[in-house]
């Protein structure tokens, strides 16, 4: 237990720490396609702040965010010394005090008091073949996702309704985002389900196509919509406001039609281990 505690500790903070190699890139690339030179110093400024946070070993974000951790638990490990959520949870709570991350978890949504350790985490669990525990931790800050959404729609919308409310909800989202952002969208299933879904896809590479051909075509489709809105880099104007969309499906009930947005910042956060 001990060494899940120390690998989710240490992804907590290089999290929080190291923007990902796939983010840089799509800023670098979002910099040359901005034709707002506001947007492009902002940009800039992005890309700055992530190499600064990165030779500093310091967060790129005052919002160090709520600890989600997506485990994939091979059905062949059996975890001995207690309990891997308890284990978890104590790495977040070493990697956030450790790692000078604030702590931003109320205990009690409504009595709103501070936990003081980032803790308790949000735990995803899959059961998958094979005898490997998969960790990610990715940090998601409270601006990003109190602009996210659901919605169940009717199945006679059909494709037309969704595309209408992911761009909705980026519009109505604005600069509360700190675009440019990644836009996360789940279509299908349960109304939890479409929420995870949604959630999921920002694990993706920045910018990797969904494998189905027609979802992959929707993606772009949103994506080109979605930097036709003018939002711009911080919600100022230009061309950029998104640098990618990613969309995840599952089957439905034949009377529904749920989707999910999921929008994440550019400090867009997630690391793995496989122990």
């Amino acid at each position: 237990m001990a060494n899940i505690s120390q690998a989710v500790a240490k992804l907590c903070m290089d999290a929080n720490y190291f923007l990902g190699q796939d983010m840089i890139d799509a800023l670098q690339g979002a910099y040359d396609q901005e034709i707002s030179l506001t947007g492009k110093e902002i940009i800039q400024q992005i890309i700055d702040n992530a190499g600064i946070a990165k030779s500093e070993e310091v967060p790129m974000c005052q919002d160090t965010g709520f600890a989600v951790v997506f485990v994939e638990l091979g059905q062949d490990v059996h975890i001995e010394g207690g309990s891997l959520e308890d284990a978890i949870n104590e790495g977040v709570r070493r990697g956030y005090t450790d790692g000078y991350l604030r702590k931003s978890i109320v205990g009690h949504p409504l009595e709103r008091v501070n936990t003081g350790d980032n803790t308790p985490a949000v735990v995803h669990l899959k059961l998958v073949p094979g005898d490997k525990l998969k960790i990610i931790v990715a940090p998601k800050g409270g601006g990003s996702e109190n602009m996210s959404a659901i919605k169940m729609l009717k199945p006679a919308e059909g494709v037309e309704g969704v595309k209408q409310f992911v761009l909705d909800t980026v519009m109505a989202a604005g600069p509360n985002p700190c675009p440019p952002i990644v836009v996360g969208v789940g279509i299908g299933g349960t109304f939890e389900k479409a929420a995870l879904l949604s959630k999921e896809s920002l694990l993706r590479a920045v910018g990797t196509p969904n494998p189905r051909p027609e979802i992959a075509e929707l993606e772009k489709e949103l994506f080109d919509s979605i930097n036709n809105l003018g939002v711009g880099p911080q919600g100022l104007g230009g061309r950029i406001t998104a640098l990618a969309v990613h969309v995840n499906i599952y089957p439905a009930h034949i009377a529904s039609l749920p989707v999910a947005v999921n929008i994440n910042c550019h400090a867009s956060r997630h690391k793995e281990v496989i122990l």
